[in-house]
């Protein structure tokens, strides 16, 4: 009973019933499949949604379509193993890139801890400054950099922004003064921009979307883990100060650019462009053996056949990306994208420079952010298992904003944060220790795009706007203002309650929203019904039988 199946994805549908005959619609899972037929599980057991979606994947040219097989079956045990097996190859590496990334866009705080600011006579102002040049020009690259990733491939285009922003930010070693510090600033956000929208949309083509969330939760722990092991090395790094005449700081970003480089060229390797392309000439045998390969396919096509309605080196046309950026449904995601992580934003950046204002010595200062970094990657993984076991994103994803408010608050009326260094290290430790919540939102956006197209723009418009509000958070805390940012605390303050009544109003809208569209199928004949199923081609989530999961 338990071994003969199509798709184990721990998910239940969240979309109206559609007769048999007119099935082509897209489905949105979402929590349990225990309660559902397998005609529900795999679409394509009947005979007129097989031929819809092999019309579209045949016009699309989708690069795996000759592995669709409706009559496909594998057991639990086998897709559970190779889950792992996706794991090792396609999670684990994206994380691994991840770290890359990470290593080169958050040095500069560690770098901060050090001179590096009174060596290039640089001010706390001039520090906003930079970091809000590196956010606008990573901002605008987000979209541009997706649209070069779908033309050419996110393997081709990954790996050579990798190579290229990682001589950027070795260059930052020789800076003298301010016009270095600006001219690498967006030199990096050119390069680095579109990079995790570019990442993720690698992994959509390997995983189911009820998978997603929790892999990505695995990608942003690598954030946190790379800012244990960078501290540590800055640590190391730093008592190469004066050899060769060179500061702590320059050997830092010298040595963990060339970190970058090796992962950049290595990706040019370990990035196959879909599961029926990892067998090359470096890789005879590839990552599965041909009945993997199927079911690797078959899988995420039974989830979400939408995902193969372009191939992996389609370009997104002009009218694409215009009717992709005006679909209001996921704006949304994007309006919390911009507010929710601007609380957090400010003392995260200024991390490094609190604890040296307190006292702290540089080497002490580096050591001492450990704590937060590894209690968040416990709060993020948790936070998103959370979310999947549940299946509630919207009130989940608010207890981010909910840890920080009565941190935030202590800082803002607390007298000893001037006085007292261990008190306020412990205080500002709690806060950072929140639950990230961008798994979440990152895959949500993913789930309700409803098609390849909307699908890779949505994860690049979210991203932007998530770059909008750190652009705004990175100049709320102010030189006049330090060190204990009185007046930046109490800005936070107010942007964080607004953050958490976002979060139950999103619900309420996507709620309304499907409702609505539930009235109006359930209004229409089986004729209606058929015309408008196959009058909207890749429309995605504006077709009427699809659900949107909040």
């Amino acid at each position: 009973m338990d071994d003969k199946v199509h798709s184990l994805d721990g998910e239940t549908r969240d979309n109206s019933p559609v007769p048999k005959e007119l099935d082509v619609s897209v489905h949105t899972p979402d929590t349990s499949d225990s309660e559902h037929s397998d005609a529900e599980l795999n679409p394509f057991k009947d005979p007129k949604t097989l031929a819809h979606w092999q019309k579209v994947y045949e016009n699309a040219s989708y690069e795996c379509r000759h592995v669709l097989d409706p009559d496909l079956e594998w057991t639990a045990k086998e897709e559970r193993r190779l889950v792992w097996k996706l794991d090792l190859h396609v999670c684990l590496w994206a994380c691994i890139m991840f770290f890359a990334l990470q290593t080169d866009r958050g040095n500069l705080s560690q770098a901060v801890s050090d001179n590096m600011l009174q060596e290039l006579h640089l001010s706390t102002n001039d520090y906003n400054t930079g970091n809000t040049i590196n956010l606008v020009a990573f901002l605008c690259a987000e979209l541009p950099s997706q649209l070069i990733s779908k033309k050419v491939g996110p393997d081709r285009w990954i790996p050579t922004q990798m190579c290229l922003w990682s001589i950027v930010a070795g260059s930052q070693a020789a800076m003298t003064g301010k016009a270095g510090f600006y001219t690498t600033r967006v030199l990096l956000g050119v390069l680095q921009g579109g990079f995790i929208p570019d990442l993720v949309l690698w992994l959509s083509y390997f995983y189911k979307s009820g998978e997603l969330p929790l892999r990505l939760s695995f990608f942003w722990t690598a954030e946190d883990l790379t800012g244990v092991v960078t501290s540590l090395l800055a640590f190391a790094l730093f008592h190469l100060d004066g050899v060769d005449g060179l500061s702590g700081w320059r050997w830092l970003f010298l040595i963990e650019a060339l970190i970058t480089l090796t992962v950049g060229v290595a990706a040019f390797f370990l990035m196959p462009a879909s599961a029926v392309a990892t067998k090359t000439w470096f890789r005879p045998k590839g990552w599965f053996t041909d009945r993997e390969v199927g079911i690797v396919v078959n899988r995420v096509l039974r989830d979400d056949p939408t995902k193969g309605d372009m191939h992996n080196r389609m370009a997104i046309t002009p009218m694409r990306l215009w009717r992709a950026l005006c679909d209001f449904d996921i704006w949304p995601i994007y309006a919390m994208g911009l507010i929710v992580f601007i609380p957090i934003g400010p003392p995260t950046t200024y991390l490094t420079l609190s604890l040296r204002s307190l006292g702290f010595s540089p080497f002490n200062t580096n050591l001492l952010t450990i704590p937060s970094t590894v209690a968040s990657c416990f709060t993020l993984i948790g936070l998103t298992w959370l979310s999947e076991w549940v299946g509630e994103r919207s009130l989940i994803a608010s207890l981010q904003n909910v840890w920080v408010l009565p941190c935030l608050i202590a800082l803002r009326v607390w007298s000893g944060t001037e006085q007292d260094a261990w008190g306020t290290f412990a205080l500002i430790t709690v806060l950072l220790s929140y639950p990230y919540c961008h798994a979440i939102l990152v895959a949500w956006a993913s789930r309700n795009s409803g098609s390849v197209r909307t699908r890779s723009v949505s994860a690049a418009a979210y991203n932007m706007m998530v770059q909008l509000g750190n652009i705004a958070s990175s100049n709320i805390y102010r030189s006049n203002d330090a060190p204990v940012y009185r007046t930046g605390n109490t800005v936070l303050i107010i942007i964080d309650v607004v953050a958490i009544l976002m979060f139950p109003g999103t619900k309420m809208y996507y709620i309304w929203r499907n409702k609505r569209r539930e009235r109006v199928w359930n209004a229409m004949t089986d004729e209606e019904r058929r015309e408008h199923l196959e009058g909207l081609g890749d429309s995605g989530s504006k077709r009427l039988d699809f659900r949107f999961v909040h």
